[in-house]
């Protein structure tokens, strides 16, 4: 079985995301790519992932039209080369200690908010 749709689509917004770095994209390319990059990294979506659907079909149509109309305004060469490293990327191991610091210092500021609440507002 080959990669999910999410799989593929987190791999084509890095490659954009790579390609718009690379000095060799050109000032269109780049416009569109940052436009393609910002939505698909976004945590805000034009329609909310909880509605039942629609939520997800945004992300799967949006991003990948914006992942071509970006792949027609570089040479193809070059955007092989950052899929290759997007995809390189992807495969990584996960570093579950960095996660769980981040998700600790999260716990930590979230725990000082609220002792900070209950006791301006008690």
């Amino acid at each position: 079985m080959g990669p999910s749709l999410a799989h593929r689509v987190r791999t084509e917004a890095h490659a954009v995301w790579l390609a718009i770095r690379d000095p060799r994209t050109p000032l269109a390319a780049r416009i569109v790519g940052i436009l393609v990059a910002a939505y698909a990294l976004s945590p805000i979506d034009l329609i909310p992932d909880f509605v039942p659907v629609l939520g997800l079909v945004d992300d799967a149509i949006l991003i990948p039209l914006g992942v071509w109309l970006f792949e027609r305004l570089i040479p193809a060469e070059q955007f092989a080369e950052h899929r290759a490293a997007a995809e390189d990327a992807s495969h990584r191991p996960v570093s579950w200690g960095g996660v769980a610091i981040v998700l600790g210092v999260w716990a930590l500021l979230a725990w000082g908010v609220w002792s900070w609440l209950v006791t301006k507002y008690d």
